[in-house]
């Protein structure tokens, strides 16, 4: 049942070129809203965690990942199942907007944690959310992995990322979050309108499929490295993050303190290592 929404919509605009026009079709990407609620056998109705703006497509993904990387729920046997809501009195597409997650009754949880209330936009991420301490005071641990790799397996990842976005050939508007081999292989990739939805899902996936931590490998994202995108590798155990675009000063932070390798600017044969340098492998020497 996860996606039944479209990505994209189509609509009649005015191209302008110079002094003329022309009428042809053109695709949007479609940005919802999405409410996580959790139920709990314990709770007499469910409990509003966030809400988002997101593309709809792996709404499931989207809420475990979500759930995960805020450490609200730590493994994947303590989520019974996802549904999208089935309340009678809710009209019959918003339903696909709200999604439900069913935790088992041993589950312990945070009563006092869940009141707090998210509100997640798509440009911005958890609005007032800007303190590295929110992940200190949660105790993830370092992050150890010792592998490298060479500079020529990064020159080639975002290519083969874009290649596999096929919302964004139709929309040019969507963002991807990619999870790579440390061979370069593209193993999995999620698309949405905000940047974090899609490291979310891609980390939802993961989470759901009992992949994490993700030790082996390398989260590429199509934007700038955010200090919440940091957060997410950090506690999905993310050894490398590369970013099509700049890091915050804030994501290099967290890079430094939890052993994240953080590349930013990796476009066409370039890329700069703002921290980690240990596991990117460059045989030349300093140019000038």
């Amino acid at each position: 049942m996860d996606g039944l929404r479209s990505k994209a919509s189509r609509l009649r605009v005015q191209a302008v070129k110079g002094d003329s026009f022309r009428y042809r079709q053109d695709a949007l990407v479609v940005e919802e809203p999405m409410e996580i609620r959790l139920v709990f056998p314990q709770a007499k109705e469910p409990i509003p965690i966030s809400v988002t703006m997101r593309t709809p497509g792996n709404d499931f993904e989207l809420a475990a990942g979500f759930l995960f990387t805020e450490g609200i729920v730590k493994t994947p046997e303590a989520i019974h199942r996802i549904t999208y809501c089935t309340d009678p009195d809710a009209d019959g597409e918003q339903r696909y907007n709200i999604v439900n997650v069913y935790l088992r009754p041993e589950t312990p949880f945070d009563l006092s944690q869940l009141r707090r209330h998210f509100y997640t936009s798509s440009s911005c991420g958890i609005c007032g959310k800007a303190s590295l301490e929110a992940i200190r005071v949660r105790n993830v641990p370092k992050i150890r992995a010792e592998w490298s790799v060479p500079a020529s397996v990064i020159h080639g990842m975002g290519e083969r990322l874009r290649a596999e976005q096929d919302v964004f050939e139709k929309t040019g508007g969507l963002h991807a979050a990619g999870w790579f081999s440390p061979e370069g292989e593209l193993l999995a990739v999620r698309e949405d309108v905000g940047r974090h939805n899609a490291v979310d899902k891609l980390l939802g996936y993961a989470f759901l499929e009992r992949k994490c931590p993700l030790s082996d490998g390398i989260l590429m994202v199509s934007g700038r490295a955010s200090f919440e995108i940091m957060q997410k590798a950090a506690v999905a155990g993310v050894p490398m993050v590369v970013a099509v675009s700049a890091p915050s000063s804030l994501a290099r932070e967290v890079a430094r303190e939890f052993g994240i390798t953080l590349i930013g600017f990796a476009r066409d044969n370039r890329f700069n290592i703002y921290a980690g340098t240990e596991r990117i492998r460059i045989p030349s020497s300093p140019a000038g």
